[in-house]
């Protein structure tokens, strides 16, 4: 269970470096961790006419890979079906945008890169 916490605690703080770094862009958070069906969606952001749909990926090195490439066929087709839900229930009309925001994690400096568009 150590790991799995350990694991967690990291996915909180790349969500929160994310959050950050999309507020100081002027980014308007409208939602965390949304949820719809089988779907989480990390971040919902507002960006000027488009709503944003932000999934975070976060690791401690980039040795097995960018982060941004372990967001798989399988969760952006759970991301679309939860854009599609979340207009649905806020009786909202907006563009949407996926964007993918990698963070890694390492001991000097948290290396944020944002995907704009990414799926």
């Amino acid at each position: 269970m150590k790991g799995l916490d350990q694991h967690n605690k990291k996915g909180e703080q790349g969500e929160q470096i994310a959050q950050n770094y999309l507020a100081n862009l002027g980014y308007i958070i409208l939602e965390k961790n949304w949820r719809f069906q089988k779907a989480e969606v990390d971040i919902i952001v507002k960006d000027e006419n488009f709503l944003v749909f932000v999934e975070v990926k976060c690791r401690s090195t980039d040795i097995f890979g960018e982060p941004q490439t372990f967001v798989s066929e399988k969760k952006q087709a759970l991301y679309q079906s939860a854009a599609e839900g979340y207009l649905e229930q806020k009786d909202l009309d907006y563009e949407i945008r996926f964007d993918i925001i990698a963070v890694i994690l390492s001991p000097e400096k948290a290396k944020i890169e944002h995907f704009k568009d990414a799926f």
